[in-house]
This record gives C-alpha cells, sequence and structure tokens, in this order.
C-alpha cells in the first residue's frame, strides 16, 4: 500500500486531534534498575489501535515519511493498525526495512518520524516506533517470520561485519539467490546490537529471532574472524567470492590523553558495555568476566553511550554514578530521552566539567579525578560552542570506576590490507552513496565505517543500498 485510499483522505482530522497523548508505559525506576531487562512496557492490541488513530493521515508527502530513512509508509501503516489489520501492517514495515523489531525500539524517534509529526507541536506526537515494534511482534508471535529466498544464482558474497548493516545487506541478497556467508570478529552475530547496545534498550531475543531468521533463508557465519588480521578481502576473493560488503562499524574508543588513563579502574566504554551487558558464553576471549566498578562511578562524555553506561553502572550496583561533560546538557549530543531515563534511575549529571587526571589510591587503582571548570567560547566549525578552561577552578570527584564515552574511531586494518581500497578520516571508507561502491572493483562498504558513528537506521538503510548496488555489479 502506498497511500492511504482515496475514500479515506476526508478522514475528521479533529476528531481525531482529541484523542489525548499517552505516553508509552515504563517499568517503575526503582524495579527496573535491579535488572537488565527492558525497561518500556509492550502495547496491547486495543492501545496499539487507539494510538493508531490519533494519526491524522497529513496529505503526501507526510513528513513523518520524509523524517524516516527508510522512508516507512507509516500513514498506512497507521491506518491498518487502526483497522487491526496488524500483518499487513507488519508486511507493510518490511517493504522497506530489514530489521523492523530493532529500529522500532532504538531509532531516536523524537528525532526522526516521531518529531516530524504534526502533532508534535503540542508534543503530542503518535507512538510510531511503539506501534511499528508492536507489529512485527504481533506477526512473529501469532503468524511466525521468514525471509523469502530468492531462486540459487550459484553466486557467492562476503559480508565483513554482522551489525545493523551486515545483517541487512544479508538479508536483501539472500532474497535475490545469492549464498552469503557473514564474517565477524565477535563470538556471535549482531555487533553493536549485541555487543553494544544494552538488553535494557534492545533485548537480546529481539536481535536472536532476526538472526534465525537469517539462518533459516541460508547465510551462513563465521565468528572470531576478523578480515584484515585472520583473513584478507583479497582472501576472500581468492575463495570464490564475487563482492565483498564491508560493514565492521566505527568500534575504537577515542582516547583521552590524560594522566592515568590505563589505570585499573578506567574501563573504555566499549570494554565496559560487552562485560557487563553480553552473556558470559558470548564474551570474547579477552574479555572473559563482568567488569568489577566500585561504589562511585564517573562516566566522561554525552552521547548515547555515556547514557547506556551510566544506566548499565546503576544496573551493576553503583551507589553513586556521575556524568561528566565539559559543555553544556544543550550541547550534548546523545537522546534527551535516554538522559531523562537515566535521571529517573538515580544518574547525576555535572556539566562544564574537564577531566584532566585520573589519581591512583596507595593500591595504585583509581580513587580519585581532577577536573577543571570550563566556560563556553566561540563556536566551532561544526557550529558547537568551543569548551574552554577557567585556569585556577580545578577540584576532585570522588570515584573508584571511571568509564570513557568519548566517541568511536574507525578500525583501519581494512584499508590498510586491502589494495587500491580509498579511505580517508582515519580509516573511513570511501564509497558511492548510492551504491555503496568503493573504489575497489567489488568490494562495497555502508554503515559507521563509512559514515563514522551514526544511527542503526542509517547502516541498515546503507546496508540495503549495498545489497542492490551488489547485485547490479555481479549481474553485469
Amino acid at each position: 500500500m502506498q497511500a492511504i485510499q482515496s475514500d479515506f483522505l476526508a478522514i475528521d482530522r479533529k476528531a481525531r486531534a482529541r484523542i489525548p497523548f499517552v505516553d508509552v508505559d515504563l517499568r517503575d525506576p526503582q524495579q527496573r534498575i535491579c535488572d537488565f531487562n527492558d525497561v518500556v512496557i509492550s502495547l496491547d492490541a486495543e492501545r496499539a489501535m487507539l494510538e493508531a488513530s490519533r494519526c491524522v493521515h497529513c496529505p503526501d508527502p507526510a513528513a513523518c515519511v520524509s523524517a524516516c530513512p527508510t522512508h516507512n509508509d507509516i500513514p498506512s501503516a497507521m491506518w491498518l493498525i487502526e483497522q487491526g489489520q496488524f500483518l499487513e501492517a507488519a508486511r507493510l514495515y518490511r517493504q522497506t526495512s530489514s530489521l523492523p523489531e530493532i529500529c522500532g525500539r532504538v531509532c531516536p524517534h523524537e528525532q526522526l518520524c516521531q518529531g516530524s509529526c504534526v502533532r508534535d507541536k503540542r508534543h503530542e506526537h503518535v507512538l510510531t516506533g511503539a506501534l511499528e515494534a508492536f507489529v512485527v511482534d504481533y506477526e512473529r508471535q501469532v503468524y511466525g517470520t521468514a525471509i523469502p529466498v530468492g531462486i540459487p544464482n550459484g553466486k557467492k558474497v562476503a559480508i565483513v561485519g554482522s551489525g545493523p548493516a551486515g545483517l541487512s545487506c544479508a538479508e536483501q541478497l539472500v532474497q535475490k539467490g545469492y549464498q552469503v556467508t557473514i564474517f565477524e570478529a565477535k563470538p556471535a552475530p549482531g555487533g553493536l546490537l549485541v555487543y553494544g547496545i544494552p538488553n535494557f534498550k534492545l533485548p537480546k531475543e529481539v536481535v536472536s529471532a532476526r538472526w534465525e531468521d537469517l539462518v533459516q533463508a541460508g547465510v551462513q557465519f563465521v565468528g572470531n574472524t576478523t578480515i584484515g588480521k585472520d583473513k584478507t578481502i583479497d582472501e576472500l576473493f581468492a575463495e570464490g567470492y564475487e563482492a565483498v560488503f564491508v560493514g565492521v562499524g566505527s568500534e575504537i574508543d577515542a582516547p583521552m590523553e590524560v594522566e592515568g588513563e590505563d589505570l585499573p579502574g578506567v574501563y573504555k566504554a566499549t570494554e565496559f558495555l560487552i562485560r557487563a551487558n553480553v552473556d558470559l558464553d558470548l564474551l570474547p576471549a579477552d574479555m572473559p568476566t563482568r567488569p568489577e566498578i566500585g561504589r562511585k562511578v564517573a562516566v566522561i562524555g554525552g552521547g548515547d553511550t555515556a547514557s547506556d553506561c551510566l544506566r548499565t553502572a546503576l544496573r551493576m550496583g553503583a551507589e553513586q554514578v556521575t556524568c561528566l561533560y565539559r559543555r553544556t546538557e544543550k550541547e550534548m549530543p546523545g537522546g534527551r530521552k535516554d538522559r531523562q531515563l537515566a535521571r529517573e534511575e538515580g544518574a547525576q549529571y555535572q556539566f562544564l566539567t574537564q577531566p584532566v587526571k585520573f589519581i591512583a589510591n596507595e593500591d595504585g587503582c583509581l580513587a580519585q579525578i581532577e577536573c577543571i571548570r570550563m566556560q563556553l567560547g566561540e563556536p566551532d566549525a561544526k557550529g558547537r560552542r568551543r569548551p574552554v578552561p577557567i585556569e585556577g577552578t580545578n577540584f576532585i570527584v570522588e570515584a573508584d570506576t571511571a568509564i570513557l564515552a568519548l566517541g568511536y574511531w574507525p578500525d583501519p586494518v581494512i584499508g590498510d590490507t586491502t589494495p587500491d581500497l580509498k579511505t580517508h578520516k582515519y580509516g573511513l571508507i570511501v564509497t558511492d552513496p548510492a551504491t555503496g561502491a568503493t573504489s575497489r572493483p567489488g568490494v562495497f562498504a555502508g554503515g559507521d565505517d563509512v559514515t563514522g558513528p551514526d544511527l542503526v537506521v542509517t547502516a541498515m538503510v546503507a546496508g540495503r543500498k549495498a545489497a542492490a548496488g551488489i547485485d547490479r555489479y555481479i549481474n553485469n
């Protein structure tokens, strides 16, 4: 369904606009910090139909569709849900999205579809994300989900990385008849979805279910294999793969480069989140145990990863968890919703604060963080006001655990080991944005290893585009 049927275009928008807004239900903060389970209480059928009926069905092009990177036909989905046609709505989402059960949960909807809803002017947007998750969950539970498999064409494609870009590329290619093998450095598939996003935001069983769909469609998985170290892209071509898609993300933690950064008790965000959130039997060999944390935890950074670390530390039993950020909250890159949840759960924030030194106790472990107060100066090249130290304002923050959530860099290993593959900005891969094609014939790329850290949904869209590019390349 591409648009609402003509006899529904004259719907009573005023009546729909009078239906009151009720936000998604969340578990009580004091209850949810005791475990790593999902904090969102899923919609039921009655609530879903009522919520969908709040859509006023804007004339084309609807703002929510334009704001969605996948361009899901959200108004038509809302109409189907309102009528109780949940299966049809789920199938509509799957026409344009390879991971609707995941995007419905982790997309920053307040910045995309929901934030563009005309009803958001009064902060009464339609809960498009929760409704997307509801219908695809309903489909799986009631009818089951299967990826249609194309007639085998005898062609092999290798995918490097099993995050959202790689999974989406695979989902598209098997429908075209390709034999697909995914190579992953971690023990299990999922990439960021498993090894980066905590369970309380994205339950692992949701990712596992979608992975099982790919297995049933014939996708093969090779874990614990780092392309560029254990095997090169040239070797993949020598093994008979006619194209390679690189979707390894951008997962090298940016360093802070201050004294004491290597002290016991100071963690990089990636290691901390992996060790704290992933099942022990899925942990990488170099991270075999849970991290040890103290009573007082400081998280340094202002993005979504910082929020994930704050909330994880609270669930691990920390008594005092504080975010240290060098600008004000207005400049924080992370989502406002995640900060609100973190505050509800007990996290504190210190703004205009810059750590300058990590200080050890007599045992050689972290005990204190020396910080300095900041003020905002002139805008930088991106338009954000620069944080400027205020001399003589140094002070001490007590902390026995610190987590550095400062952003991510690409891993340059694939660029360094693949002849004729053009990279820039410390290892990001240069591609044609329309097709994912790189400077090396037969090699395609998409996701954070091309754009730098971005959204799950944009990586998913890149994987789908690259699959279409790969199909054209091989057939031509």
